[in-house]
């Protein structure tokens, strides 16, 4: 019985900005501005004072006007930044560094018309040093953003050269084993092998699609299904499944074979090698900020042999996740009485519904 692929947003890493000049519209950005212009004004002031460690008249003043200049400049480029998308890099910066320079020229005649109601030569002089200090700040400025950007964008070209090359090492490695249980069908039972053969076939031609690195949970768990069927299949009653899935997690990031390995794992080493079979349970739960995905099986019998292929599918997976999510990511084992548990802890973070529903639903 052929089932309908499955359909998946496109969710790519596209979602990454392009552009060299950082999204000032955000807290962190623009704080991360402020501190370092407050140390700079720190610095100057302790340079000016000569008597004494810091000239805190210098140090408030000069930190007023940085400040002013600092948010007005930020705030301009941030309502510019997508019309300055379509520029060159050289253009973006000349544009960027001659509106901080009439931004810096605006509030230095207006504090010298405070300070100083009659300006003389000194007044203008002292101006032009100021511009001349921003432009200079500001090209640097821009000469960092430029080369972060660049290196980020060959971390991000990095990371996914080697989640190709872990996704091709997973993909290979399922097939074998799928098709492996097939194999042991077609005498016995030719009809449900030909089922398992159009079920397989299906699961792949949604697994194969990797431009996406992350997908629905409930895709990933689509494509579990898939599996434990051919599985079913060769296994009989043996295999029993309990799916305890909490709601509102369809949309969660995950990326595509995660889970699957883990069953495997649960299978060849819990369930295949016991006469009466066993349960496998899979759990999936939020808790605050990360989401759990927890596989359990019968405990191994310490005399089972290593599945070698399948434990360089778990590293590859584990790889991926670090690649991937960092840190926060976690892939760990525990065993208590006589229940093996896996379990994968993710942060939490939903991608965007897909445009048509799966045919399977999540629970």
């Amino acid at each position: 019985m052929a089932r309908k692929p499955l359909r998946r947003p496109d969710v790519s890493s596209a979602q990454s900005d392009d552009f060299f000049i950082p999204d000032l519209c955000r807290v962190r950005a623009v704080f991360m501005l402020l501190v370092t212009s407050e140390l700079t004004v720190f610095l100057l002031a302790v340079v000016q004072a000569h008597q004494q460690w810091i000239d805190w008249s210098y140090f408030g003043l000069l930190s007023l006007f940085v400040q002013w200049t600092l948010l007005t400049s930020a705030a301009l480029v941030c309502v510019l930044r997508n019309w300055l998308k379509q520029f060159s890099t050289a253009k973006t910066s000349a544009l960027v560094a001659l509106l901080v320079v009439a931004d810096v020229f605006v509030f230095s005649v207006f504090a010298d018309k405070v300070l100083h109601p009659e300006p003389g030569l000194s007044s203008w002089m002292a101006i032009g040093k100021k511009l001349l200090a921003a432009l200079l700040i500001t090209l640097m400025v821009l000469r960092y953003f430029y080369l972060q950007h660049q290196h980020q964008l060959q971390r991000q070209a990095e990371m996914q050269s080697r989640l190709t090359a872990l996704q091709a090492r997973i993909q290979p490695h399922f097939l074998f084993n799928s098709m492996n249980t097939i194999a042991s069908l077609i005498a016995t039972r030719p009809e449900q092998a030909e089922e398992a053969v159009v079920d397989l076939s299906e699961l792949f031609r949604a697994s194969l699609r990797t431009q996406n690195r992350l997908i629905p949970l409930q895709d990933e768990l689509s494509l579990c299904r898939r599996y434990l069927t051919i599985e079913t299949l060769r296994l009989g009653p043996r295999l029993q499944v309990v799916w305890d899935l909490a709601s509102g997690l369809e949309q969660q990031a995950i990326p595509p074979l995660t889970l699957q390995p883990l069953l495997e794992n649960a299978i060849y080493h819990g369930i295949q090698p016991r006469p009466g079979g066993g349960t496998v349970t899979i759990r999936v739960y939020r808790n605050q900020y990360f989401v759990y995905l927890m596989v359990q099986n019968p405990r191994p019998d310490s005399g089972a042999a290593a599945h070698q292929g399948n434990r360089i599918a778990l590293d590859n997976t584990q790889a991926r996740l670090q690649a991937l999510f960092g840190e926060p990511a976690v892939l760990k084992h525990s065993q208590q009485n006589d229940i093996y548990t896996v379990t994968l802890r993710l942060p939490w973070r939903t991608l965007p519904q897909a445009t048509q529903p799966l045919t399977e639903p999540l629970t």
